[in-house]
């Protein structure tokens, strides 16, 4: 039987429409509210996604889209994810953290505080933000050219890694008898200069459940080495393949028949504001049970191990996600639900990393 196929779910704003706002099921006002997060995050719980993802950028979503009326704020990701986190009991989180002109240090930290608030069920979906205006909205010079861009980016998880491994496991020794809270000699300096930034160490945040979170990476943008689930944008199914990393992931886009309306007509009442750009994504439309049957076949090719999927209208399409085609999905066991009480990382089938300064860190599953 082939290995179950892990389901992610992007919930950023309404949906990857730039228009779905206008189809959404509550107020614009209502898209940053905590209300509205732990709502989608537990509909996504309950209907056994893996995890979640959640966008982030510093400029606002969806700019020079003809969609400037519509809602362009979002709370920052990190901050949902915890939120979620609190809300939730087995889905994994990852929000989209962008290396650039980002301080590693800090990225490294939030997601380590992220771990540990989910207790061991946070990611890190990392992205580069290239254009000059974020270099402005950051206060910092530009970083000049893709290959500059990639070489901060290798650096910045190269970074948050070593910082994740700062402290041992067992740095923390609460020695009442001594007044010692923790074993300086388990805390390690990591002593790091790079062409935009340095960092020496340790961390502020003491070693997380998981030990390393599960990092997120589009194809092409890391190291294979710094990767664990490598997320593949291709336009057509035969052109998915494996990556060098652990895990890889499509990323597909779907837009599904509802109760009142087919995808079809969804979809061309929301181009007439404005076009659904072309990412080189996998872009299904059309009933719950062709889906199904897409998924499927992903699933007994073996070609990826999850599916992050990107919903037109979040609202519309998550509740035929939910009560059509994940239940089929798990009645033919193409898919599985996360264990309560299982890491990220259990959930996904990866080892609980040893500590790379540690003398003998311990193996095994995070849990």
């Amino acid at each position: 039987m082939p290995t179950p196929l892990h389901l992610a779910l992007e919930i950023d704003g309404d949906g990857a429409h730039p228009a779905a706002w206008r189809r959404a099921a509550h107020p614009p006002d209502a898209l940053l509210t905590p209300r509205r997060v732990r709502g989608v995050a537990t509909i996504a719980e309950n209907a056994g996604f893996t995890l979640v993802t959640l966008d982030d950028d510093m400029l606002p979503p969806s700019p020079g889209t003809g969609t400037a009326a519509g809602p362009v704020g979002r709370i920052g990701a990190v901050e949902r994810a915890a939120f979620a986190a609190a809300s939730t009991s087995v889905l994994g989180i990852a929000p989209v953290v962008s290396t650039s002109y980002a301080e590693p240090f800090h990225t490294s930290s939030q997601l380590a505080s992220l771990d540990h608030i989910s207790v061991g069920r946070a990611g890190w979906v990392v992205a580069i933000s290239p254009t000059p205006d974020t270099a402005r909205a950051w206060g910092r010079p530009p970083v000049e050219g893709p290959e500059a861009h990639l070489r901060e980016a290798t650096d910045s998880v190269r970074v948050a890694r070593d910082l994740w491994d700062s402290w041992e496991d067992d740095a923390v020794i609460r020695d009442v008898s001594s007044s010692r809270y923790l074993d300086r000699d388990r805390l390690h300096y990591i002593d790091f200069t790079g062409d935009t930034f340095a960092v020496k160490g340790p961390a502020i945040v003491p070693r997380s459940p998981q030990g390393q979170l599960v990092v997120f990476a589009p194809d092409g943008l890391l190291p294979a080495e710094q990767v664990d689930v490598t997320l593949v944008s291709r336009p057509e199914r035969a052109d998915l393949r494996r990556a060098d990393t652990p895990l890889t992931f499509a990323e597909v886009e779907v837009a599904l028949d509802t109760p009142s309306a087919s995808a079809a007509d969804r979809l061309a009442d929301l181009e007439r504001h404005a076009p659904w750009p072309d990412r080189g994504r996998l872009r299904y439309t059309g009933g719950a049970d062709g889906l199904v049957r897409l998924l499927t076949s992903l699933a007994a090719a073996g070609s990826v191990d999850g599916v992050r999927l990107h919903p037109l209208v979040l609202d519309e399409d998550l509740a035929v996600l939910s009560r059509l085609v994940l239940p089929a999905l798990s009645l033919a066991r193409v898919t599985a639900r996360p264990v309560p009480g299982a890491s990220l990382r259990t959930t996904l089938g990866l080892p609980r990393p040893a500590n790379r300064y540690a003398s003998a860190a311990p193996t095994g599953d995070a849990r």
